[in-house]
């Protein structure tokens, strides 16, 4: 028997436009749609670019990427892209994406596979939407997330080509400043973004970072 809670949580989901969406449009899950909009206002993935989507299953994400940067050489008239997802979790495979499941974006052996598999050693355009698994404890939970955030930018040394962008969700508490001034020193460009498919009660917010300044 469900609880009231339960209860409330399917009925918002069932009524939820974005749901419908998803179900219509054949993705994966509901936040495709918070990346559709950001790159429909922003421009983020372009045919043409590398992209690492970290925190990639159920694959929402890597479809936009693989759409926008037209991976498949569906259009010939523009440049193919690359797409590469990384996650703990198992995620079913994607036609235009490779996928490495079951890995932890953070090990630094993966560092050497992700290298191995790029057409060249360095993406464009980094995206995030991992979340640890959540403990129930605000504070507790932000500051694993700020943490995942923090050494997505070191991997970022890495592997990201000057000029490259960061995507990476983030829930609002006191160290979201930490990593919103540690962007700042790395790329020309950091704005906060809340798009409209994040429902309005979720404390996640995403930090688009641009122009990245390289070493």
């Amino acid at each position: 028997k469900k609880t009231g809670t339960e209860h409330q949580w399917l009925e918002r989901h069932l009524k939820d436009p974005f749901v419908k969406a998803t179900k219509r449009q054949h993705y994966r899950c509901r936040s495709a749609f918070k990346l559709l909009e950001i790159d429909d206002k922003l421009h983020i993935l372009r045919p043409g670019l590398s992209v690492l989507d970290c925190g990639a299953a159920p694959g929402a994400w890597s479809q936009v990427a693989v759409e926008r940067v037209n991976a498949l050489g569906t259009d010939p008239a523009v440049p193919t892209g690359f797409v590469l997802g990384v996650d703990l979790l198992r995620i079913s495979p994607l036609e235009g994406a490779i996928f490495l499941s079951e890995t932890d974006v953070a090990d630094p052996s993966t560092l050497r596979t992700i290298q191995s598999l790029l057409p060249v050693e360095k993406v464009d355009v980094i995206l995030s939407d991992m979340a640890p698994n959540a403990t129930g404890i605000k504070e507790l939970d932000h500051q694993k997330l700020i943490n995942l955030c923090l050494g997505l930018l070191n991997l970022s040394q890495s592997i990201l080509k000057p000029k490259g962008t960061i995507l990476c969700k983030f829930w609002d508490g006191h160290e979201a400043r930490l990593l919103q001034n540690r962007l700042k020193e790395r790329f020309q460009d950091v704005r906060t973004i809340k798009p409209q498919a994040s429902r309005k009660d979720s404390a996640e917010s995403y930090y688009l970072a641009r122009l990245y300044k390289g070493r």
